[in-house]
Parts: structure tokens; C-alpha cells; sequence
């Protein structure tokens, strides 16, 4: 039992073969996967898919990359579309300031109704941070002095702070093929000792393919590789990680447990 907690099934690369991409993870031990929207046009064909699809479940969001062409996108809209049964989660949503593609402030307010959405709902958030992780931590600070929401910090690259301070919010930490990259030292530092009960795992397909398949177009099925080097790392079983992760996410993700 695996859970890719965050792919892109609608990307080019997947999207072509979105049967056979689906029937590969399925057969690789795969379970369940969070196809993740980045854009508000993205948001109908990342539903759609997981209509088509019992073991495919969908989030609402807009990438911090997205924020400046999303000047419209508040909580009233994110809470309308996140309706949808087969919405299980916000996001991804959050700031990146290593490209710098949006504008910063504009980056923090689309944060911020993604939040308010998250904690309306009840749904957990999806946050990509990147060279950001000061921002970060005091907006989702910010927000939890509001009331209460669930979190993931999804392919986490950061430092042990960033980590402990998620933790210490109540949050979960996601790793993707990232960690399984011959220089990714610090990242695998930072994974050896996360809190079994707070980890979860993730391709971010169609990008990232983890060794020892590095360099070809990510798929869900691959999460399994992720996985493998994980238990490694920690010292555990395969199956015990596995069965972990997965618990995780279904506890993160309630919606997909109905």
C-alpha cells in the first residue's frame, strides 16, 4: 500500500497516457493518488480525472508562480470549486522566492485566501515553499491564530527549521524523488529523523523521477522507488514505511476515506 500524495496527471508528459499511467501505479502497489492543480484553468480537467478514476482524488489551488495572473482567485472562489466530492485538499498554494515569478506580496495574498478556504472547508493545505521559509511559517503562524487547519509541506528541499517549525504547527512534511539524489546530503539528514507519524511521500510527476530511474518522465508508480530508498535511510521495513506513509496521508487527507 502506497499513496502518492502529490502528482500532476493533467501535465503533459502523464496526461497522454492518463489510463496507462493509472493501471502502472496500480500494479506498482500504488493505492491512491492527489492529482494537484496549479491554476485556476487547470482546476476542471484535475476534477474531471479524478471522476474518471475511484483511486485518483483532486486539490484546488493556485501555484505561487500563478499568483500575479490570479489577481481574482479569493477564498469565495477556492471554497466554491474545493465543494466537489472528489476535492480532497487546497493547493498547492505558498510562496517561491528562489524564481521569483510572481510578485512577492502578491505571492503572500494568494496564500492567505488559500488558508482561510483550507480552514472553511476543513480541507488541509498543500504548501510549496521554497527559499521562503521565514514567509512561510508566519503566515501559516498568521492563519492558525484564526482556527485550526491541516498542512503539508509538499517536496520538502528545506532546512531542519523549517521542518521543526512545521512540525510544531501540527504539520506534515512530504518527500519526493528529491531525497534520493546523490547530493541531497542535508535533505537526507533532515528525513532520517521526521516523525514516522508525520511523514509522507510524493513524485510530483511528471517531474523528479527518483533513482534509479533519474532523468525519465516521473510517474505515480515510482513513488514506490522513494519509498524503498526511505526505508533504507530510516531502518525500516519497506511495508511498515509503506503502510506509515499511507496512514499518514489518509489522516492528512480525510476526504479521501469519504
Amino acid at each position: 500500500m502506497l499513496i502518492d500524495s502529490h502528482c500532476h496527471l493533467n501535465y503533459p508528459g502523464l496526461v497522454e497516457d492518463e489510463a496507462g499511467v493509472v493501471a502502472r501505479a496500480r500494479a506498482a502497489g500504488v493505492t491512491a493518488m492527489i492529482s494537484i492543480s496549479t491554476r485556476e484553468s487547470e482546476w476542471p480537467a484535475v476534477v474531471a480525472g479524478a471522476e474518471r478514476h475511484g483511486d485518483v482524488f483532486a486539490t484546488i489551488g493556485i501555484h505561487p508562480h500563478e499568483a500575479d495572473e490570479h489577481p481574482e482567485t479569493d477564498t469565495r472562489k477556492l471554497v466554491a470549486a474545493a465543494a466537489h466530492p472528489r476535492v480532497v485538499g487546497i493547493g498547492e498554494t505558498g510562496l517561491d522566492y528562489y524564481y521569483d515569478k510572481s510578485d512577492r506580496e502578491q505571492q503572500k495574498r494568494s496564500f492567505r485566501v488559500h488558508l482561510d478556504a483550507a480552514r472553511e472547508l476543513g480541507l488541509p493545505v498543500v504548501v510549496h515553499s521554497r527559499d521562503a521559509e521565514e514567509d512561510t511559517i508566519r503566515l501559516l503562524e498568521e492563519a492558525l491564530n484564526k482556527g485550526s487547519f491541516r498542512f503539508v509541506i509538499h517536496c520538502f528541499t528545506g532546512t531542519q527549521w523549517l521542518a521543526d517549525q512545521a512540525l510544531a504547527l501540527g504539520g506534515y512534511v512530504s518527500l519526493s524523488g528529491i531525497v534520493t539524489f546523490r547530493n541531497a546530503h542535508a535533505l537526507q539528514e533532515v528525513a532520517a529523523n521526521l516523525p514516522e507519524d508525520r511523514l509522507l511521500v510524493e513524485t510530483d510527476a511528471p517531474f523528479l523521477a527518483p533513482v534509479p530511474v533519474r532523468g525519465r518522465t516521473c510517474e505515480p508508480a515510482m513513488v514506490r522507488h522513494t519509498a524503498a530508498f526511505l526505508a533504507r535511510l530510516r531502518g525500516a521495513e519497506f511495508d511498515d514505511l509503506s503502510a506509515s506513509t499511507s496512514h499518514n496521508a489518509m489522516s492528512l487527507f480525510t476526504k479521501m476515506s469519504g
